[in-house]
């Protein structure tokens, strides 16, 4: 039985899952997206691998089986968008028709029968019914499956981030990744994180590294942010400074947005929005700006080489928060890549075993 893992990866945006699974040895040959964006950070990071801009509607099982080599382990990898189940959303106005992306992913499961499949999606995701079908088809197609909801910190990544990580084997017993940073006496802190890079005001960036950029304070939020403590929240300002919204009864709980970070805990999750100070606790620990999209990236546990745009390229912050904030955790990819390692080199002696 071989021990080589290919992987085909889904909705794989900017590439922070299969890059993660490539660094354990998974050799991804493939990610597949709508989205025209993550192509170039895609393809710039991930060499050998093809990058297929297309809605996976399109996209049928044999067109998958055709990217795997013969006779490898072959893995399908994926994370769904997540914005129909994430705590940020709002369940009465959804968009339900990205519902059916799980289902689509269902569906290339049972169309190409990998070995194994790995999904990572917001924890939210586990009660609702998208995901009990998705469980059911892998039921149905002989896999054992492994799920749990687990800490991104838990695994190296310097940012708290709950995500619902899955695990599934047609080859085999299987189970989720083993943390390897577990407690909060072993997480990676803001400042081992970027402690090291360059100082800079809002509006600046860093002519070495164009993605280390801050977006531009108005007047009023360079105020608050001189006000704001680390690990504090907008009462600590005086009274001139606060938000209307936030004087009102129905705002005053709402204590989670124009925080600073601390320097010696973990980013809180990065989100499509974590340029912007008011966006939630994306505050500079120190300098009076927010977090500037290198930092972001580091937090979600990329390599700090990692390239999102071409040189010489305008970086839109927007997009590339966006892109940021999507992203499956590196550090996450690596835990899921040694996890499954491990089952193949199970089923495998076990084989050898029976076959002795």
């Amino acid at each position: 039985m071989s021990l080589v893992i290919e992987g085909v990866d889904l909705f794989c945006g900017v590439g922070g899952l299969s890059y993660g699974l490539g660094a354990e040895g998974v050799r991804v040959v493939a990610g597949i997206d709508v989205d025209p964006a993550c192509q170039y950070p895609y393809e710039a990071n991930h060499e050998g691998a093809k990058f297929l801009l297309r809605d996976i509607a399109t996209v049928n099982g044999e067109e998958l089986n055709a990217l795997w080599s013969p006779g490898v382990v072959r893995l399908l990898a994926g994370c769904a968008p997540c914005q129909p189940f994430s705590s940020y959303a709002n369940t009465a106005t959804v968009d339900k028709a990205k519902w059916r992306l799980l289902s689509e992913f269902a569906r290339l499961v049972e169309e190409s029968q990998p070995d194994l499949v790995t999904m990572e999606n917001v924890p939210r995701l586990q009660q609702a019914q998208p995901f009990k079908n998705f469980l059911r088809a892998l039921m149905r197609g002989g896999y054992q499956v492994a799920y749990a909801v687990v800490n991104a910190a838990d695994y190296g990544t310097p940012q708290r981030r709950k995500r619902l990580v899955l695990v599934a084997s047609r080859l085999g017993p299987v189970a989720v990744p083993e943390p390897t940073h577990k407690g909060a006496e072993n997480w990676v802190t803001v400042r081992q994180a970027v402690g090291h890079l360059k100082k800079l005001k809002d509006g600046e960036s860093c002519k070495s590294d164009p993605l280390h950029v801050a977006s531009t304070l108005s007047e009023l939020n360079r105020a608050r942010i001189r006000a704001s403590k680390p690990g504090g929240t907008w009462r600590d300002w005086p009274e001139q400074l606060v938000a209307a919204c936030h004087q009102r009864e129905s705002g005053k709980h709402s204590a989670g947005v124009y925080g600073r970070m601390e320097w010696y805990k973990p980013a809180p999750t990065m989100t499509t929005l974590c340029n912007g100070y008011g966006n939630g606790r994306f505050g500079h620990p120190e300098q009076d700006r927010a977090i500037s999209l290198r930092e972001a990236a580091i937090f979600q546990s990329f390599p700090e080489a990692y390239r999102f745009t071409r040189d010489g390229e305008a970086v839109s912050i927007k997009t590339v928060a966006r892109l940021i904030g999507n992203a499956v955790p590196p550090k996450l990819g690596e835990a899921v890549a040694r996890a499954l390692h491990a089952s193949v080199r199970a089923s495998a002696g076990a084989v050898t075993a029976v076959g002795g």
